[in-house]
């Protein structure tokens, strides 16, 4: 866990207001060197979308054609196609299935704005190669000309900046598991790159004139180093000359050598959740579902995050600096599950109380609490003070709460978010520094929230 922080004017160093008028050239060390767009870190909740023709099976996870047919093939998997499907089935065949005919984009934008998201992450491709718009280079391959029989990115893009203030963002899988042209630059060592000229690069390019996406959320990245995925020509473009040169933003995975060490910010891992300050702005991109990305038929309610799990999850990122990008995996019918939708909702009513304490803060001197567990820090500029916001995941069982990180004042005031009466505080009597929160007897009625209270300090000072 963080302590003192070594990087706490991170922020001040690293993300600016603007975008510099530089060109960049196709090396890490300019393309490292752009300032992220400042509206990434001031927004800090995004939703993830794992939508495709594995929305079809949604049986295991997204990796269905892999865990079927790729080198080891998973027995469960294998076992249920033999199970429901003939001999002769193939995966191409799942694709007319993917139906999406309930799909109705403005509800989903209505979800995810009632969620308290600022921004969204759509897969445009997932790693089985099917494009969820009419894409030029997948020939009968794409949501236009199977399945869906539509423009599912485009539709949605269209009802996010209709009906929302939220930023649409794009994933995009470099990679395909079985492309043949991909096949055969492996089997060339990756000398040929036949695959990314035809395929990837095109894709890429075409995603980002066609819908101006404000995220290119890249993924697939390890099947080659970033010199085969001519990443770093393509980032000097998007970052130079691009529809959306001066608001995009980027992540890390764009080939060997640059995962959590090169592009606009860090992903590191799946679920990554250092429980630390770092030295990059970077993401902690997670699922609802504790084992899936794309929707699974076969998840049971102990397999989702609880709306606990979720602000402490959300606490500890934001605490640290990162942005938390939440995943919610939709049917074939193109349907977002009430599961899911609830906690969607639950945690936009979460944010309509303390979202002060997310949305623009900052990470504080410490991050969490140096005593007692359970408590995150954040920060907000305030004129000429700082405000520092106590996440407390936890009500205590007694009716006060001593914090050792701060320093109170004489001038100090503490307010309870979402209610609307004083807080008092003391100096503790059994411990030499820190503050001593006292609780209130709240009425059910009039608690501000169910889960994690938020105490914001001012006048601290520290």
């Amino acid at each position: 866990m963080a302590g003192m922080a070594a990087f706490s004017f991170f922020f001040t160093t690293f993300i600016f207001s603007f975008v510099s008028s530089e060109r960049y050239e196709p090396t890490w060390e300019s393309l490292d060197s752009r300032p992220l767009p400042s509206w990434y870190d001031e927004n800090k909740i995004g939703i993830f979308i794992h939508w495709g023709v594995f929305s079809v099976p949604s049986f295991r996870s997204e990796w269905f054609w892999w865990d079927w047919q790729g080198n080891q093939p998973t027995q469960d998997v294998v076992e249920y196609m033999k199970e429901n499907y003939p001999p002769d089935f193939t995966y191409a065949d799942f694709a007319p299935m993917f139906t999406a005919e309930f799909y109705n984009p403005d509800q989903w934008a209505d979800i995810f704005n009632a969620s308290g998201a600022r921004y969204i992450v759509l897969t445009s491709k997932h790693h089985e190669g099917f494009t969820n718009w009419p894409s030029k280079y997948s020939f009968n391959w794409n949501a236009m000309d199977v399945g869906p029989k539509k423009d599912l990115v485009g539709m949605l893009a269209d009802s996010i900046r209709r009906r929302t203030n939220i930023h649409f963002g794009l994933y995009h899988s470099l990679f395909e598991w079985f492309n043949p042209l991909l096949l055969q630059d492996e089997a060339n060592k990756y000398e040929t790159d036949d695959f990314v000229t035809s395929k990837t690069m095109p894709e890429l390019y075409e995603i980002v004139n066609r819908y101006k996406p404000d995220i290119v959320w890249s993924d697939g990245d390890w099947a080659g180093n970033y010199t085969y995925w001519k990443s770093r020509e393509f980032l000097a473009w998007l970052y130079n000359d691009s529809p959306v040169k001066d608001t995009v933003v980027t992540n890390d995975r764009w080939g060997w050598g640059c995962l959590c060490q090169h592009g606009g910010f860090l992903t590191c891992t799946d679920r990554y959740n250092p429980g630390k300050l770092q030295k990059r702005k970077w993401e902690n991109a997670m699922t609802l579902d504790i084992d899936s990305w794309g929707y699974r038929r076969t998840a049971t309610l102990e397999d989702y995050l609880t709306m606990d799990n979720i602000t402490q999850i959300l606490a500890q990122t934001i605490s640290c600096g990162g942005n938390v990008l939440i995943n919610v995996g939709p049917t074939k019918d193109g349907l977002i599950k009430p599961i899911f939708e609830e906690r969607l909702r639950q945690l936009g009513d979460w944010l309509k109380v303390n979202g002060d304490a997310i949305y623009g803060t900052n990470p504080w001197t410490y991050q969490n609490d140096t005593y007692t567990p359970n408590v995150w820090y954040t920060s907000k500029k305030v004129e000429t003070e700082t405000n520092v916001y106590a996440i407390v995941l936890e009500w205590p069982e007694t009716d006060t709460l001593y914090l050792a990180a701060p320093t109170p004042s004489s001038a100090t005031v503490v307010t309870l978010l979402g209610y609307s009466y004083p807080i008092s505080w003391r100096k503790p009597s059994t411990h030499p520094n820190g503050i001593e929160i006292v609780f209130p007897i709240i009425p059910f009625s009039d608690m501000p929230c169910q889960w994690a209270w938020v105490f914001m300090m001012e006048g601290l000072v520290n």
